[in-house]
């Protein structure tokens, strides 16, 4: 970073209205003699903008003339260079371009205004990258110094330009003229403001900064030629002073007075305790009770126990200013604060043991009583229970005591003499098992079974056709925009020609229907209706949704949402087949991967039906296994009603009687192994729905 200035413009200076006791101040020069400066590059950068008058302008020129006219301009002391700026920048000359001032003035009157915006951020950034640069004159270790004059506010953003200009070491003086606003002056200018900010009036008044610039370049020492005001030193800088405080104070913020600096209050000790402040230095003490240690910093307590004049049964403890008298652990201080007593906490009923307390002085242990043995919490006790650690010899049922046992038998047994050993009973004759068709006896209970072509109902005892089958079936129906509303309807009335095929009731069979396009739409669960008649009514007012094809997000939530016991769905455990149907007309425009396949492992059956555009491999991948026997396409809507019927077939084959034929040659082979694989599938899942459920009886049983 360049040197800023080499003190010139340094911290003070005075504002507008002392300078023209600087200006008379100042050294004469006639017209032979220069102001005497040091090596300066200096830069007058013009706001050249619309705004400014022509013979606004014309005063600007003379400015820069007549403080030219005293400076000592040369190649070895003052370079000059001008910038003129508007909406654009651009120079007239830089620091190399000229090293006499003839030439200079010739060029500045010679400038034509650009009379355009005003982008003074943009001009302060072109000074610092291009115009201080060896390559245009800028020299090393030589003070970079910028005089900005300008009328208005700026249309760009300067502060940050400007701060990087000065951080770069470039002075910026601000010297507003009449509508000039002071806030950016400020934000443009080199600290302190009252030496670098200037408002004037009006173009006529400018040369008033003139004054005061030559000032600072050539160095009146105004320490000895005006009345400073400083109250301790005074230190003069070329065209300025500034005042410093003696060792141990520091200046205040006019600039003038100084402050003893107060060390302790500023916290800048390493007192322990206390602090006490002179002028830029401190020393520190002790609270009372406390002796200042050999580092003059730190404290120790007075050890008064050290004097031996205490008569402490157990410990003397010091504490501030005195001592007090401690026992030790298990004991507790008399009343006459010397004396201790061992403290006996099972007899003041200070434990937590369950049983026994066994008591030491300030502590206790826990015990138990006989046929109980102690937790790892040392506290609390637990019954000897020989049944839970095997040591018994029941046949069945061992019933424990605290450290002992008895022997019993499960229900369809009864104890034998040795009061271990258990037999048999025949349940179906001793008890009313209440099967409709056969008991079957099973060691300690019995379950019930139906006759062929009958299935066992879920009370576990009643027999039924095919048409009493429970299942929770979901439909999920396609309702894109490229279904459209009269295949919409067509969809409707597949959905409730497979309802007229089941036994909708609470205990039978149960629907729910989703809809689903862009978003998903349920729109009615499991356990909203009870009745076929109900369901397709319902079915009948659903409304078109129209819009995409999020088929792997109606996957997601049929998983998710309607195959939950709050939508309906019957727990897992009672092994009620969970059966999807997924309808749709086109490819998904999501990825189905994922949710094509959690459904399946969750143990739900998926049928894919697909008609007109639907994609194959994507039904496949919904499908359950074997796919081909749980996927099935048509390419027209109207065909969708032999669906509805093949699906009968599947649930109650026995009901159709095979009266279906399907006349699509295109469809055939699959809608036959469509009908196939259903009907096989659901009779599977009904039957190990029946054996799981006979299974639990005979637990229960």
């Amino acid at each position: 970073m360049k040197m800023k200035m080499k003190q010139l413009g340094a911290s003070c200076g005075f504002v507008l209205l002392n300078l023209l006791v600087l200006a008379a101040a100042r050294p004469k020069t006639g017209p032979d003699q220069k102001c005497q400066s040091g090596p300066v590059d200096l830069v007058f950068l013009i706001d050249s903008s619309r705004s400014v008058r022509p013979h606004e302008f014309e005063t600007m020129r003379k400015f820069m003339i007549d403080i030219l006219d005293t400076l000592d301009i040369g190649p070895n002391a003052t370079r000059v260079g001008v910038v003129q700026y508007s909406s654009q920048v651009r120079s007239e000359f830089s620091l190399k371009t000229h090293i006499k001032l003839d030439t200079m003035v010739k060029n500045i009157n010679d400038i034509v205004p650009l009379a355009q915006g005003t982008m003074t951020g943009l001009a302060i950034k072109y000074v610092m990258n291009a115009a201080f640069i060896a390559e245009e004159g800028d020299r090393p270790k030589v003070p970079n110094v910028v005089v900005i004059v300008t009328d208005g506010r700026p249309q760009d953003r300067v502060a940050e330009v400007a701060a990087e200009a000065r951080e770069k070491g470039i002075e910026i003086y601000a010297v507003g003229v009449a509508r000039a606003d002071m806030t950016s002056l400020r934000a443009m200018a080199s600290p302190p403001f009252e030496d670098h900010v200037f408002l004037v009036e009006s173009f006529d008044l400018i040369h008033q900064f003139g004054l005061q610039f030559q000032d600072k370049l050539c160095g009146v020492d105004l320490c000895l030629e005006s009345d400073h005001g400083c109250e301790h030193v005074c230190e003069s800088s070329p065209g300025s002073y500034h005042c410093v405080c003696l060792p141990g104070y520091t200046l205040k913020a006019d600039g003038k007075t100084c402050a003893a600096i107060d060390l302790c209050a500023e916290g800048k000790h390493n007192c322990e305790q206390i602090c006490i402040s002179s002028p830029g230095s401190f020393t520190c003490d002790c609270n009372k009770g406390f002796t200042l240690n050999d580092d003059k910093r730190t404290c120790s307590m007075i050890d008064f126990c050290s004097f031996g004049n205490h008569s402490c049964d157990h410990e003397c403890v010091s504490v501030l200013n005195g001592y007090h008298c401690r026992c030790h652990e298990g004991y507790r201080l008399l009343d006459d604060g010397k004396t201790c007593q061992a403290i006996d906490l099972c007899a003041e009923g200070k434990h937590d043991c369950e049983q026994i307390c066994v008591s030491a002085p300030g502590v206790f242990s826990c015990d138990c009583r006989e046929g109980h043995t102690l937790n790892e919490d040392k506290k609390t006790c637990t019954p000897i229970d020989l049944c839970a650690e095997g040591k018994h010899d029941c046949e069945q049922i061992c019933i424990s005591a605290p450290g002992t046992f008895t022997c019993d038998c499960n229900k369809g047994f009864k104890l034998n003499k040795d009061k271990k050993t258990c037999t048999n009973m025949d349940l179906c004759s001793s008890v009313q098992h209440g099967c409709e068709h056969q008991c079957v006896n099973t060691p300690g209970s019995f379950y019930c079974v139906c006759p062929e072509e009958q299935l066992l109902q879920e009370d576990g005892k009643s027999c039924g056709t095919c048409k009493s089958a429970n299942i929770d079936l979901v439909l999920l129906i396609d309702g894109s925009k490229s279904v459209r509303p009269q295949n919409f309807e067509l969809v409707k009335k597949f959905v409730n020609q497979v309802v007229d095929s089941l036994d909708v009731s609470t205990h039978g069979t149960r629907v729910g229907l989703v809809q689903y396009s862009s978003r998903v739409r349920t729109e009615f669960p499991l356990n909203m209706y009870h009745s076929a008649e109900e369901i397709k009514a319902a079915v009948m007012k659903v409304e078109y949704m129209e819009k995409g094809t999020m088929t792997g997000l109606a996957l997601k939530h049929m998983l998710e949402n309607s195959f939950s016991e709050a939508e309906g769905a019957r727990p897992a455990s009672r092994n009620i087949p969970r059966i999807g149907l997924v309808f749709t007309d086109g490819r998904s425009q999501d990825d189905i991967t994922e949710f094509a396949k959690m459904p399946k492992e969750a143990g739900i059956t998926m049928y894919a039906v697909g008609v007109g555009k639907a994609v194959e491999e994507e039904l496949r991948e919904i499908a359950s296994e074997p796919v081909e026997k749980h996927f099935y396409y048509t390419s027209d809507f109207t065909a969708i009603s032999t669906i509805a019927e093949n699906l009968k077939l599947n649930v109650c084959p026995e009901e159709s009687q095979g009266e279906i034929e399907v006349k699509d040659p295109c469809a055939c082979e699959s809608l036959v192994e469509f009908q196939q694989a259903t009907m096989s599938s659901l009779e599977q899942l009904t039957q190990k729905h029946i054996l799981s459920n006979t299974s639990g009886n005979k637990q229960l049983l």
